[in-house]
């Protein structure tokens, strides 16, 4: 799937790059997907002809902007800016049922680790606090059954994190009950299940829409958008929804 796929860069100067990171694809090599030979830092480096250096993270399965640095430096001074949380991160996710209009979740994590890569890790660490602002920006009611009911319900949301947990976002949807849609590790089967079955839906459907940072050296404020995938877009279509909801944002 990834050979030859050239990766959709949002923007570009001396010191930084920001791509729209497709779902399915890991950031870099690690133990979570030994059999994996593709990443988009690697072919990031290719595409461009220039070492890069991530300064964050999104999960596999998720897609949006992911910004690089091009020097250790620049990777340094940006990681400080995620550290302390000036960096402004929205989100867009389908999840299941009609959410609230408007939202806070504070609810402590656990850190979760992998297996694999973080085996040697200390196992007794205290839960840590987490906060995800949520916004409803459309809600849509299908005429087809799904188990007990004869009908159902998705809202596609914003989301705020002002923490930056693991999975904080897929955790804290599923500690409300309006799981993500497509998320096999914290999501319903039985709606995953649905969508897959019904609009072809294969993916997680948890979108990293925009990412506002102060550029390192200008000290600008510059905000990155990633567009969705065909996917998502066929899930719009699908429910009915005008991507000029997405205009107020």
């Amino acid at each position: 799937m990834w050979n030859n796929y050239k990766l959709e860069i949002l923007y570009q100067d001396a010191y930084l790059v920001a791509i729209n990171k497709p779902s399915g694809l890991l950031v870099h090599k690690s133990m979570i997907d030994k059999d994996a030979i593709y990443f988009a830092m690697a072919m990031l480096r290719d595409q461009i002809g220039q070492w890069v250096y991530p300064v964050h993270r999104l999960d596999k399965p998720t897609s949006g902007v992911l910004l690089f640095a091009l020097d250790s430096d620049t990777a340094q001074l940006m990681g400080r800016q995620f550290e302390i949380h000036s960096i402004e991160k929205s989100y867009l996710a389908v999840v299941r049922g009609y959410t609230d209009k408007q939202g806070e979740i504070d609810y402590a994590l656990s850190v979760k680790h992998d297996k694999m890569t973080d085996k040697n890790a200390a196992q007794d660490k205290e839960p840590e606090t987490a906060f995800t602002h949520y916004k409803t920006l459309v809600q849509v009611e299908l005429n087809l059954p799904l188990g007990r009911y004869e009908k159902t319900r998705y809202s596609l949301v914003q989301l705020l994190p002002k923490t930056g947990r693991k999975h904080q976002l897929r955790r804290h949807m599923k500690h409300i009950s309006h799981h993500i849609l497509g998320d096999t590790n914290y999501g319903r089967g039985e709606h995953n299940k649905f969508i897959r079955e019904n609009f072809d839906c294969h993916r997680l459907l948890l979108h990293a829409n925009s990412l506002t940072i102060k550029h390192p050296y200008t000290h600008d404020t510059m905000t990155f958008t990633a567009a969705f995938d065909k996917t998502f877009e066929n899930i719009f279509t699908a429910f009915g929804w005008n991507i000029e909801v997405l205009e107020c944002l």
